[in-house]
């Protein structure tokens, strides 16, 4: 089946999830839940076979990692999808409730968006998480992921239509694109009449891709440039700790540190140190000119590095006079996703807060904590680095649009 008849049919679907109740919908996200979980075993063999490709293709190590499935990833998507059931329903909510001067009750309450297109690359998990939040939210959807992972995103996917059929709902307001050619893609990113909005998940080529050819409403998510700022007050062992953590716990996710900023009053003393531990870890890292001059090893930053998403075990490193110019150097290289300042002065701590233009700024903590489940979402979309619609990591309530409803006793204008 081609992608636009996926589509229409998802279009087509879709009426009959926005009127679901909250019990319909919460039994069928647990059924997907324990599904995968009983499942894990089928799941897990077809994953072993994109995996087999993308090794034999050349595929990066940090690539592989966001690729592979396991019990334990399969048990955390399933717990998502348990918390998504848990979690107030965001249909039917009323934002607002007045009365106007013509005596009309009005209210404004939220209802879905309709159809709901996501573009994605190599994470399967990314199938579970669109799919039940999508329809937790009262939204049919329609996944394209990338063809390293189509094995594993199909099996995903057959385990959630399974829920939906096993509850009396139409299989198709969950659609996972069949390996479509590159012009029926384009052809979906055009198709106004079923697809409501388009959501890419990725690096920086397609999402760029996305937004320079859809004319359906696209939100712009997930590059991750992301900071960590050292203040010249930081606590240094904290410091380490944060780096470590936000470089090298997942290098290959959106919200992994791709360049550490360190005061020049703290250089001397902390670069060699961080450098060591971070070099012990298998981290490559660019430094600038005054980095270098302490730390021969490093590799030399050009221009181009510092607006790099490496998404691998690999990094920058700058000294910079003053919080001020962290803040200015993150807002000229950064993607406005996720930075952070180690910092025990408050005052800093308010600048850099004010300076910088980015969905989410930390004090004193990882960068990697800018996650949907993180934030007690169950589950993110996507992280939106716009400002229109929605920002940060997009959970149920990003998916929701409003209306308004309006109660009369017969008035007329």
């Amino acid at each position: 089946m081609n992608l636009i008849e996926q589509a229409r049919l998802a279009k087509k679907a879709s009426a009959q999830v926005r009127i679901l109740t909250s019990e319909q919908k919460n039994k069928v996200l647990r059924d997907f839940a324990d599904g995968l979980v009983s499942q894990a075993s089928y799941v897990i063999s077809e994953n072993d076979k994109d995996m087999e490709a993308a090794r034999a293709a050349g595929m990066s190590t940090a690539m592989l990692d966001r690729l592979m499935l396991n019990e334990k990833r399969i048990s955390d998507m399933a717990d998502g999808i348990r918390m998504l059931a848990d979690l107030e329903d965001p249909i039917g909510k009323v934002l607002e409730e007045r009365t106007l001067k013509s005596g009309l009750q009005l209210k404004k309450v939220t209802c879905p968006i309709g159809v709901i297109g996501i573009i994605f690359e190599s994470r399967p998990n990314v199938t579970a998480d669109c799919a039940a939040l999508c329809f937790k939210s009262g939204n049919a959807c329609v996944l394209k992921g990338g063809k390293e992972s189509y094995l594993s995103c199909l099996a995903v996917t057959s385990v959630m239509k399974e829920a939906l059929k096993n509850n009396g709902i139409t299989e198709d307001a969950v659609m996972l694109a069949e390996r479509p050619s590159h012009e029926e893609t384009q052809r979906f990113m055009e198709c106004r009449e079923y697809v409501d909005l388009l959501i890419p998940r990725g690096g920086k080529k397609l999402i760029q891709a996305v937004l320079k050819n859809a004319k359906i409403p696209a939100i712009e998510t997930g590059a991750g440039v992301c900071h960590v700022f050292v203040d010249e007050s930081a606590d240094l062992d904290m410091a380490e700790k944060i780096i470590v953590n936000a470089k090298c716990s997942r290098p290959s996710v959106c919200n992994a540190m791709e360049t550490l900023l360190v005061h020049a009053s703290a250089a001397d003393t902390f670069i060699p140190r961080i450098v060591k531990t971070l070099q012990e870890k298998d981290v490559v890292i660019y430094g600038d000119e005054k980095a270098r001059a302490l730390c021969p090893s490093l590799k030399e930053a050009e221009e181009a590095s510092w607006s790099t998403e490496y998404d691998d075990l690999i990094m920058n490193l700058k000294v910079v006079g003053s919080v001020q110019e962290a803040a200015a150097h993150i807002e000229q290289y950064g993607t406005h996703h996720s930075e952070s300042i180690i910092t025990e002065n408050d005052e800093n701590v308010l600048i850099f807060m004010n300076s910088i233009d980015s969905a989410c700024l930390y004090h004193n903590a990882s960068t990697r904590f800018t996650d949907g489940f993180e934030f007690g979402l169950g589950a993110e979309i996507g992280i939106s680095t716009q400002k229109l619609h929605a920002r940060g990591p997009m959970g149920l309530q990003e998916l929701t649009s409003y209306c308004y409803r309006l109660e009369g006793k017969g008035e007329i204008r």
